[in-house]
């Protein structure tokens, strides 16, 4: 039977721009030149992907929201001290960093290096690690949803670019809605972000609180823009019914974003039960995997497969999060002693919002499941 282990893939983007390249962090292995993730053993009593958090504090020196749910795993030959080469299975979660430690306990024994996606997985020498790194930020699926139109092409075989260049002026316009669609998906993951720094506490809360805010205005400014658009414009690439109801669910995720934020500032809270930490997680990629999503509705028809693997992904999450959701509850309810009741109420109110907030996100992809139908 395979040893297993469990491993952070700690990420963040460049930008906040929902095509923003990702970066990856590696280690050096302890006495060693060889490229790896922050990895270890499951220990008693504590969730996987909190045991993998603080592998990722230990050898990084790196915090973050860490996603319970794995993004996959992967096969290695791990040598014991007897000399024996023996399998080892290990779980990945995805690993949203926040903060990145000066001084840590293993900073004499390891390197940390940022690298790209490519550069990640040609440095890791694990060929199924190297194929989950890649598959990370499926850049190949964005560079295909940017593809050039029936006049592009004909132009491009033809020569005759100018002839079509006075046609195309006098074709009605199909609006900007892509574009304002990735735009939203970038509002929901500095949002999601946000809330995931929130939720670590500490003193900065004010200022998370107000940058969810903020965020949640400029949503609110997308989804106007989105509805005037859809009045006015006399081709549209989807359903109007369609393009209003997922906008109207990408601004309903970061609406609930900032109830989570306004129940924080309503009762004064400073500390936060780690199972609301795990919510937070999963918002953090769930934004992300709807990010990745978004702009494939560009070329719908031909993304469909990668589009169906990612709303399944969300829907999984979803589940997953009830499940904590419930624990952290059941947890809270035996822990609250009989005279702090108001203590009780108020987690219990903000476990039930970040709940919503997972809910959107299952709404969202619900929508992209209903165009992907349509549209393959």
């Amino acid at each position: 039977m395979a040893i297993r282990q469990i491993a952070v893939l700690p990420y963040r983007a460049e930008s906040s721009a929902v095509d923003a390249p990702i970066r990856i962090l590696l280690i050096t292995s302890r006495g060693g030149s060889r490229w790896v993730i922050p990895k270890g053993q499951l220990k008693n009593g504590l969730a996987p992907h909190t045991c993998a958090a603080r592998e990722a504090e230990e050898e990084a020196g790196v915090r973050g929201a860490a996603c319970p749910t794995p993004l996959g795993s992967y096969r290695f030959r791990k040598r014991r001290p007897s000399g024996a080469f023996v399998w080892a299975d290990v779980e990945v979660f995805p690993f949203a960093v926040t903060q990145e430690l000066d001084k840590w306990p293993e900073h004499k024994e390891r390197k940390r290096q940022w690298f790209t996606l490519a550069e990640a997985a040609e440095k890791v020498a694990d060929e199924d690690l190297r194929a989950l790194i890649r598959s990370f930020g499926a850049r190949e699926f964005m560079a295909a949803a940017s593809g050039t139109s029936m006049f592009e092409t004909v132009a491009e075989k033809t020569g005759v670019n100018a002839m079509f260049g006075w046609f195309q002026k006098l074709l009605p316009k199909e609006g900007n809605f892509f574009d304002l669609f990735e735009r939203q998906a970038a509002t929901l993951v500095a949002g999601a972000d946000a809330l995931a720094r929130m939720l670590q506490g500490g003193s900065d809360l004010a200022d998370h609180i107000r940058e969810i805010e903020e965020r949640e205005h400029e949503a609110d400014n997308i989804t106007r823009e989105v509805l005037h658009t859809v009045r006015r414009t006399f081709l549209t690439p989807f359903d109007r019914a369609a393009i209003t109801d997922l906008i109207a669910a990408m601004d309903d995720a970061i609406d609930e974003m900032q109830h989570v934020a306004g129940a924080v500032d309503l009762y004064d809270i400073h500390q936060f039960e780690p199972e609301m930490k795990d919510m937070a997680g999963i918002i953090v990629d769930a934004a992300r995997l709807t990010a990745e999503a978004v702009p494939l509705l560009r070329r719908v028809a031909d993304n469909g497969p990668r589009l169906h693997e990612l709303t399944e992904r969300l829907v999984r999450m979803e589940g997953h999060a009830d499940e904590i959701n419930a624990a952290g509850l059941r947890r809270l309810f035996k822990e609250t002693r009989k005279d702090d009741a108001l203590h009780f109420i108020t987690r219990q109110e903000m476990f039930k919002r970040l709940e919503r907030v997972v809910d959107r996100f299952e709404d969202i992809a619900n929508e992209i499941d209903g165009l992907v139908i349509d549209h393959s």
